[in-house]
């Protein structure tokens, strides 16, 4: 019986290691997509560096090697190269992503605790501090 069961588990680590070491596609920023214009493409990569990669959330997209971050580069750099602005770039990823996407977000009703917490937190901290220290000196 052991004997089966380590056959079992040999056989379930090769198949596993089988799917693990199977060829990926290389992100877009390393593949052939970069912009012609270098302008367009500092622009782009400005950008990039700026939004947050939605599957490893603590890389920005442009030095994530998840595939989400790669179609996000390639969609950043096709309406760079259609002639729209970063900003107007950053718009519409965060309109059709939400507000996560950016590092930086703009402050709405949905996005205020993000900017208000750490205020909030601070004020706290600040009259924790205090309170201790009025104790201390009596």
């Amino acid at each position: 019986m052991r004997r089966l069961a380590l056959l079992v588990g040999i056989v379930a680590l090769s198949v596993s290691g089988m799917a693990s070491a199977q060829t990926r596609v290389p992100p877009a920023s390393l593949a052939h997509t970069q912009l012609g214009d270098p302008v367009k493409e500092a622009q782009a990569r400005t950008l990039m560096a700026t939004l947050r990669c939605l599957v490893c959330q603590g890389q920005s997209i442009i030095d994530s090697d998840a595939d989400m971050a790669g179609d996000m580069r390639a969609l950043v750099r096709q309406r760079i190269a259609a002639g729209q602005t970063p900003d107007a770039v950053r718009d519409w990823l965060i309109a059709r992503y939400g507000a996560y996407v950016s590092y930086d977000p703009p402050l709405s009703v949905g996005t205020a605790p993000l900017w208000l917490t750490p205020l909030v937190l601070l004020a706290i901290g600040g009259w924790l501090a205090r309170g201790s220290f009025r104790k201390r000196r009596r």
